[in-house]
């Protein structure tokens, strides 16, 4: 079964879901690009690691990671006028946590030239690691710098609303969802499909070689698929209030949709 959303399925957004479907839209888009682009390419499927140091105000929705949790005993009720801080007996010590690295790994894609091993073309799914203001952002940010120096193309696709979406120049438009096209020759240039909830995912061509046919992705009809395939027409609950939260038009508009399916 599809997904009832003509576009983006904002409840896909959910930390309990995103990892998965991130590595699923992955191996989707692997798997319609190969046959179209060998025997000259290969579609490598690679994987980036992070250390993220947890401090303090981290929230578990990094990748649907629970929050990590201090128990303290209680203070003593006859003791609640005291301003001084006593340390507990030895033998009733206080559960700490201690500030460890956590690591993640996020998979992306890279379109290589099959005879010299180059790297023509890199393509991203953004994840919240690299949305959230850290040392995730940080690292990602140096790594599409160094893209935007090179002869490598760069295919971003963002379809999640929360948090800051990534830097461009001179961009006052404003949308839910993005996907950024840049074509090493076309630098500074770029072509960005921003779309909102109500509208179906634009398709969009995989840059490659010049001279070349290029392939075209239909992202939505993948969706569609990965959907389907997850069985998530029947793990996800569209009673439940959505996370993150929408604004009140598209509250509406989910709303409608949803009744008119029977879906609540």
């Amino acid at each position: 079964m599809a997904s009832p959303f003509p576009g983006m399925n904002p409840y896909l957004e959910h930390p309990d879901f995103w990892v998965e479907v991130h590595n699923r839209l992955i191996v989707a888009i692997s798997d319609v690009l190969v046959p179209q682009v060998r025997p000259k390419y290969r579609v490598a499927i690679e994987k980036r690691i992070y250390q993220i140091n947890q401090t303090d105000g981290d929230s578990g929705l990094l990748l649907g990671i629970p929050d990590v949790t201090v128990n303290r005993k209680p203070n003593d009720p006859d003791n609640q006028e005291s301003t001084v801080a006593v340390a507990p007996p030895t033998e009733q010590p206080t559960t700490v946590t201690v500030p460890i690295p956590e690591q993640i790994k996020q998979a992306y894609l890279e379109v290589r030239d099959l005879v010299t091993g180059q790297v023509v073309t890199a393509i991203e799914i953004i994840s919240p690691v690299n949305k959230r203001a850290g040392e995730g952002r940080e690292t990602y940010v140096k790594k599409r710098q160094k893209i935007f120096g090179s002869f490598t193309h760069l295919i971003e696709i963002d379809l999640l609303r929360q948090w800051q979406p990534m830097p461009l120049l001179n961009n006052t438009i404003q949308s839910d969802y993005r996907i950024l096209i840049s074509r090493q020759e076309r630098r500074p240039q770029a072509d960005l499909y921003a779309f909102n909830l109500p509208q179906p995912i634009p398709a969009f061509p995989i840059p490659l070689r010049a001279g070349d046919r290029e392939p075209v992705v239909d992202l939505q009809a993948l969706l569609h698929q990965v959907y389907d395939r997850a069985g998530y027409d029947y793990t996800i609950d569209y009673s439940l209030e959505l996370i993150p939260s929408l604004s009140e038009a598209d509250t509406l508009w989910v709303n409608d949709l949803l009744d008119e399916l029977q879906l609540r």
